[in-house]
Parts: C-alpha cells; sequence; structure tokens
C-alpha cells in the first residue's frame, strides 16, 4: 500500500468512527475531506511530509489544515496515528467493515453495535438470520431485506477484482514475460481481454522456445506469493495485488485487503503454431466458444484450442492427436475466416448476437453495418455526424464501426481545483491537450455536492469567467465552461436556467437518493433528459462497482427519451463506476441514441482510465459515430450550441 493510500485509509476510518462514536461532526467532515484530497493527489506525501518545512508544504494542499499535516508527519515518522489507536481502542474495528455495507450508516452502525451486539458483519449477518434485527430501531423487513442485498453484493465482489485492478498486474505480468529471452510471443487472455469489469483470475499465454526458463522466470516474479503449480506446459502462482483506488480509496483492491490481496496467475505455453486458436479459446467467454463450435460442426469442422480441422465423426481421438494439419490455427483472423466469419473484437464475444452479425458481415460486398437492427442503418441514411477519418486497426467490411481509443478527442466531464479536482484549469486544459484532445470541459460540481466542494451561484459565475481567462491562455485547445450539476431526487436541476443557460456544456448527474425504486428513478432521469439545457446524463445509476448498487431505471425509456431528445448518455470511463455499464450501452447501440465516453477527471491519471470506458463502449456494440467525444471540433460544438 503506497503512503497517500494509507492515509487514505487511516482518515476515512477516522471520520468513520468519529461519527460512530458520535464525536464531532465538523472534526469527522474535516478528516474525511482529508482522505478525499490525498486520496486524488498525483504525488507520494511521503517524502514531503519527512522533508524540511513539512508542515508549510502539506497545509498548502487544500483540504489540508494544520492538524491533518500534523497526523501526516506523524505517519510518516512513527508508522503510526496516535488519534486513530484511541478512537479504535473505544469501538469494535470490526464495525469499519459493517459500516463499508451500503445502506448502513454511521448511525445505523451504533445501534447494531450497542442495542443488538454487533461487532463485525458476521454478527450482523447472525442477527438478520434468527430476526431479531427487527427488533431494532427503524428495522422493518423492507430495510432489513436491502441490506441483506448489500451485503450479497458485497460478498460476490469480495471474489472478482476490478478491471482497473487486473489489467495493470496483466500488463506487468506481459512485461515481465516478453524480456525473457526465448519468448516470442505473449497476451493476456481471459475476462480481462474481453474487458469485463470485474476479473476473477488472469490468464497469460506464451510462445518460447525455452518452457523451462520462461517458467522460472513467472514464478519467479516480484510479488508473487505463492507458486500453486510449475510446468513447461503451465504455471499458476498467487500474485500481490498493488493498488490505489483514488478517490474512492481504502483497501488495495476494492475487495480484497492490505498486503494479503492477491489473485491467481496462469501462465500457459503455447506452441506458435497454434497461437491463434489458443488465444481465441482462452480468450472465450465460454458461451463464444460454444457457438463457434457448433458453427464449425455445421460446416463439416472440428475447433478446439489447437485449430480448426476436419470432422471425422469415426473416432473421439483428438484430431491433434492423430496428427491432422490444422486449416487454421496460426492467427485469430485466420480461425475465424475458416469459418466464414470476419474477426470479432474481444470485447464483443459473449454470444450477443456477434456469431451472426460477423459471419452476415463476412459474405457481404458492401460497408453497411452487419448486424440486423443492432447496427445496421438504410442505404443512403444519415445520422448527422460523420464517424472520425482514422479507420480501427483490422476494421473489416460490412462489421459494425467500434468506438476506438485513438477517436477520442474531447473530454466532456472534468473537474478543477474549484471544487474536488486537484488540477488547475489551466492544468487540466494543458493535460488534455498533450493527449491530443481538441476539447475539454470543465464541468465542477454544483452547490448540492457540499462533500466535493460544490459551488454556489456566486461561486460558478465568477468559475466562468476564469475558464473564459484560461482559454485565451492555453491554446490549441477548446475550454468549455460547464457543470456537473445535480440532479435532485425529483428530477429538478440544481441551478436555475438562467445561470445553465450561460455554460457552454451542462452533465446532469445523480449523486444523492440513489435507493430509489425503480419507477421513482425513471421519473427523475426522464426530467432531467427532458430539460432543455441538459446535454450529457452523468452515471445515469449511480453505481460503484462491487459497493454500491445504484438507481436501476428504466433504461430504455431513457434511451428512447435521450435520442428523440439528442441527449447524450455517459460511459463514465472510472472502473468503479463503468456507468452505464455495458448492457445498457447496447441498449444505446440498438436505438442508435448518442453517449459521451467521459473519464470524470480529478487529477491527471484519471485521463487513463479512458481505455476502461472504451472497452465497455465496445461490448455494448457503440460504433465511433455514435460518441460525441470523436467528432471534430466544430461538429461537436455546433451539438453544443443546439440547445442554447
Amino acid at each position: 500500500m503506497s503512503f497517500n493510500a494509507a492515509l487514505v485509509d487511516r482518515f476515512t476510518q477516522m471520520a468513520k468512527l468519529m461519527e460512530l462514536l458520535g464525536e464531532d461532526s465538523f472534526k469527522a467532515s474535516a478528516h474525511a475531506r482529508a482522505a478525499r484530497t490525498i486520496g486524488d493527489h498525483p504525488n507520494d506525501l511521503e517524502s514531503v511530509a519527512k522533508g524540511p518545512d513539512a508542515k508549510a508544504h502539506l497545509t498548502k494542499i487544500e483540504g489540508v489544515g494544520a492538524k491533518i499535516a500534523d497526523k501526516i508527519i506523524e505517519l510518516a515518522t512513527t508508522g503510526s496515528i496516535s488519534e486513530l489507536d484511541a478512537l479504535r481502542s473505544k469501538a469494535p474495528v470490526g464495525l469499519l467493515a459493517v459500516m463499508e455495507i451500503p445502506g448502513v450508516g454511521p448511525k445505523t452502525a451504533a445501534v447494531f453495535w450497542k442495542q443488538g451486539g454487533v461487532e463485525s458483519v458476521a454478527d450482523l449477518k447472525r442477527i438478520i438470520a434468527d430476526g431479531s434485527i427487527l427488533k431494532l430501531p427503524r428495522m422493518g423487513a423492507k430495510s432489513v431485506e436491502k441490506i441483506r442485498e448489500s451485503i450479497a453484493i458485497v460478498e460476490a465482489g469480495a471474489q472478482r477484482l476490478h478491471l482497473g485492478v487486473a489489467m495493470p498486474i496483466a500488463e506487468r505480468v506481459v512485461g515481465h514475460m516478453r524480456a525473457v529471452p526465448g519468448v516470442s510471443n505473449v497476451a493476456f487472455a481471459g475476462s480481462l481481454r474481453r474487458g469485463k469489469e470485474t476479473v476473477g483470475d488472469l490468464d497469460v499465454l506464451v510462445c518460447t522456445n525455452d518452457p523451462s526458463s520462461a517458467a522460472s522466470a513467472f514464478v519467479g516474479m516480484h510479488g508473487v506469493l505463492q507458486v500453486i503449480a510449475q510446468g513447461e506446459s503451465k504455471c499458476s502462482v498467487r500474485m500481490a495485488i498493488r493498488s490505489d483506488n483514488g478517490r474512492w480509496g481504502g483497501d488495495d483492491a476494492g475487495s480484497a485487503t492490505g498486503a494479503e490481496a492477491s489473485i491467481q496467475v496462469d501462465l500457459r505455453v503455447i506452441d506458435e503454431e497454434r497461437w491463434g486458436a489458443a488465444l481465441m479459446y482462452f480468450t472465450g467467454s465460454k458461451e463464444h466458444n460454444v457457438r463457434l463450435r457448433e458453427r464449425a460442426l455445421k460446416l463439416g469442422l472440428t475447433l478446439n484450442e489447437y485449430g480448426v480441422f476436419p470432422e471425422d465423426p469415426s473416432t473421439v481421438e483428438p484430431p491433434q492427436q492423430r496428427g491432422v494439419p490444422s486449416i487454421a490455427s496460426r492467427t485469430e483472423h485466420e480461425v475465424y475466416a475458416s469459418l466464414g466469419m470476419a474477426w470479432v473484437p474481444p470485447e464483443l464475444r459473449e454470444d450477443r448476437g456477434e456469431i451472426d452479425a460477423f459471419a452476415e458481415a463476412a459474405s457481404e460486398s458492401d460497408p453497411v453495418s452487419a448486424g440486423g437492427k443492432l447496427a445496421r442503418r438504410k442505404r443512403g441514411a444519415s445520422t448527422g455526424h460523420e464517424p472520425p477519418a482514422s479507420a480501427a486497426t483490422g476494421h473489416a467490411r460490412g462489421v459494425p464501426r467500434l468506438v476506438e481509443l485513438q477517436d477520442i478527442k474531447a473530454e466532456l466531464h472534468a473537474h478543477t481545483t474549484a471544487s474536488d479536482g486537484v488540477m488547475s484549469i489551466v492544468e487540466l486544459a494543458t493535460a488534455a491537450k498533450r493527449r491530443g484532445f481538441h476539447t475539454i470541459a470543465v464541468t465542477d460540481h454544483s452547490r448540492s455536492s457540499a462533500v466535493a466542494g460544490g459551488l454556489s451561484p456566486e461561486r460558478l459565475r465568477e468559475h466562468i469567467r476564469d475558464v473564459r481567462e484560461a482559454g485565451a491562455q492555453v491554446q490549441g485547445i477548446r475550454i468549455l465552461a460547464g457543470s456537473e450539476v445535480d440532479i435532485l431526487s425529483g428530477g429538478e436541476l440544481d441551478y436555475d436556467d438562467d445561470l445553465l443557460a450561460e455554460l457552454d456544456i451542462v452533465v446532469a448527474s445523480p449523486h444523492a437518493a440513489l435507493s430509489q425504486d425503480s419507477a421513482t428513478a425513471t421519473r427523475r432521469l426522464l426530467k432531467a433528459i427532458e430539460h432543455p439545457l441538459v446535454h450529457i446524463l452523468g452515471h445515469p445509476t449511480g453505481r460503484l462497482i462491487n459497493r454500491r448498487a445504484g438507481l436501476s431505471p428504466d433504461v430504455p425509456a431513457l434511451v428512447q427519451a435521450a435520442k428523440a431528445l439528442d441527449v447524450a448518455l455517459e460511459i463514465n470511463t472510472h472502473w468503479f463506476r463503468l456507468d452505464l455499464r455495458d448492457t445498457h450501452a447496447r441498449v444505446v447501440a440498438e436505438h442508435e441514441a448518442l453517449v459521451a465516453i467521459n473519464s470524470d477527471v480529478h487529477a491527471p491519471e484519471d485521463f487513463d482510465n479512458l481505455r476502461y470506458g472504451v472497452a465497455t463502449a465496445k461490448r455494448g456494440w457503440i460504433t465511433a459515430a455514435a460518441c460525441v467525444n470523436t467528432w471534430t471540433q466544430p461538429a461537436l460544438l455546433a451539438w453544443l450550441k443546439k440547445k442554447r
């Protein structure tokens, strides 16, 4: 765990314990704010805390006062914080895990503890099971059922890692193995390659002329906690997880805890001749592979992880064991082509219509999108927006032109130091310009998001002027003045219309009342979509993966309204959100509505999350043309101005 992550963990604990114990609420809020600020800080504060004039430097950080700075220095120099130790002595530490359960705040946890004898999640499950929880204040059957469901969500999530935690681990393994002498090819496969939002384990494939050396290099990697198996064709290890969860910090994996957090990583040694077939097989999904094998049988062929072979129903012995040469095996493109299909992007391999779509595409001679109602447009019809000129590598004629990372040219949801970001307007714009973006939207929080430093109407007007001034300072990128405006529980927006009309862009997002029933949530979000000044519906459900279920609106109703009113639905790219999720994005694609793929930037590294949002969009069959972030600057500005 990094020093910053340790600070976030400790200050978060302090804030929760203070609330639990009924101590000064202002003091608790100060520690929560410090945790948030430090979690987003781009630099490691340990060297600062141990350096000269530490306190003076630390108190320059917004949200870090003199007393907070003293605690940072104390942790850096002693390894502990005495005030936290004192708080821990007053309440069972297991209650911190109880308060991690969605719907169980400090006050409720205090009731569970003081009146129900609960000191851990296990205790809470016990009083739910025996029914004694119903005797506690404000604990009706519906409330208890929600808590039961929340516990199930948390426990299910504990078995899988977030995409953004698993990806860097896999990339580190791939980079390590690529440098091993004798290794000619290496890639990760499995659900990670398909871009799923959570990952159970990691699969890495290598081609090598020295399997023994590759195996030794793998099991000897830094971070390996346990060697489960070691052989020349397959090795398995448990590898440590090291990650900072940023502004949703806490434990390292988002589900596992501290130094013990780990994930199983399997290494498979593959012959060069069967690389493509093996990569397809181990990428999956299982359902996709089953459908491919069925297609092969209909064509008189056999498909397995070794390649495509002529079918021989007279024997059960696998063809590779009988010395039968494969028809195709070296590359995935070759294998798909042997089955009469165009290459299917890994993100689509979920048996959600891709087999028929890409089989149809292989036989088409014109460049209309395949997949029937999913992506096809009438010949000669226009969406009103042309796709970007750059084509995705490997894009085949007749298949959907899915959005790619290199297509994204604008970030339309970003925060500065005016609310809860760590960059100034100029720093944000400069960072976006370095990424090759032509437009950046400054969308700091609105007044109701007080914990995130939301802006009052007066501060927002000053902020708009600051954005205009910054636009004159940073050349080569357009800086838009906007706001991430809270959608209040009834669907009203957090600012008056006259103020909203002064903004270049409005991203309307739900942040509170996220346990509303589906009908209420749908009405609430529809009201925001129908507002004539709203451009983008931000992270529509408000979920946090494995932590908070969020809203469950009628997504098709939202999409239909958004399409009719030319509003884009956001795919928030932070790997804790990925909201819209892939299945929701699929509904957007089916209705040919618009999406905005936004990184919700709070710190420079948040731009790096863009790839996770693009993967989610691809899993939902989102085309480049349907994503407003891919449009040229004139096309984007024209779309924004239609609501002004």
